[in-house]
């Protein structure tokens, strides 16, 4: 196998356990949801995907969004640090709330390689600003079809407004057991008892000890089910970390599990030779 890139494995081990709408600058956005003001667990509820952003000044401004293929920035609250997703590394800090006061701390990233200079420079603007955050707001929806939304002002003016959609422990109601997955460069057919001609991700499960060493490798499996948040490529092994859930009232031919992606431990590229 020939490796593509690779993750820190040495963070394994301590990754297994484990009323808004408006602004002084007058700018005009979109009505909010008609439901109540959110309080801070409501925060880490959801994932925030930036919808809108505004200068200090109240106009409108599109420098915080790439081309419409690709996907806006996304922020994530837990266990205390804030996540920034969808750019070339994920950035986090710690924060802390004090009624409508949102502090962060400085910011760090991982350290992969990007080829997008625009990207790597909207990743550069967001670790500059993110530690400037001054305030914040949620405003959930009055009914299921409507969507929360989450403000964000910094301290120069600078305002994000993003809407929400539950985490998967929201949506799943319980915590998840954390999990690690090797997943095979191929699909290889399966009986799937529902869907015909079925193409089963090949998995084994992995485990590590405190200090990030392997101590467990297990047998390749037919995995029936998907793996939401990851997207299989052919020729491709994957190390994931996995939130998996336990599903509530479940079907006879669905599995009892949910499995979520919480990342890309290591990704590696099949060697075509052998």
């Amino acid at each position: 196998m020939k490796f593509r890139w690779t993750w820190c494995l040495p963070l394994v081990a301590s990754m297994t356990l484990a009323a808004c709408g408006t602004t002084n600058g007058g700018g005009v956005s979109k009505p909010g949801p008609n439901g109540p003001a959110g309080d801070a667990a409501s925060l880490t509820a959801y994932h925030w995907k930036l919808q809108q952003a505004f200068t200090p000044a109240g106009a409108e401004d599109q420098s915080w969004f790439l081309s419409a293929n690709h996907a806006p920035i996304e922020l994530e609250f837990a266990d205390q640090r804030i996540m920034v997703k969808n750019l070339c590394n994920v950035i986090s800090a710690g924060y802390s709330v004090e009624g409508q006061r949102l502090n962060v701390q400085r910011s760090v990233s991982t350290l992969r390689a990007c080829n997008d200079s625009q990207l790597m420079l909207l990743e550069q603007k967001v670790a500059r600003i993110l530690p400037t955050s001054k305030q914040w707001n949620v405003q959930l929806g009055g009914t299921t079809q409507e969507q929360p939304r989450l403000t964000v002002q910094f301290i120069d003016g600078t305002r994000w407004q993003l809407s929400g959609k539950p985490t998967p422990q929201t949506q799943y109601g319980s915590a998840p057991e954390r999990i690690f997955l090797e997943v095979a460069p191929e699909r290889k057919a399966c009986s799937h008892g529902v869907i015909k001609d079925y193409q089963c991700l090949q998995v084994r499960e992995i485990r590590y000890g405190e200090n990030g060493v392997k101590t467990y490798t297990g047998p390749w499996e037919n995995f029936y089910s998907e793996i939401e948040g990851y997207k299989h490529e052919a020729g491709v092994s994957n190390v994931l970390r996995i939130n998996r859930f336990k599903r509530q009232n479940v079907p006879a031919d669905a599995s009892s599990y949910a499995y979520v992606l919480d990342m890309v431990v290591s990704s590696s590229i099949a060697d075509k030779r052998k």
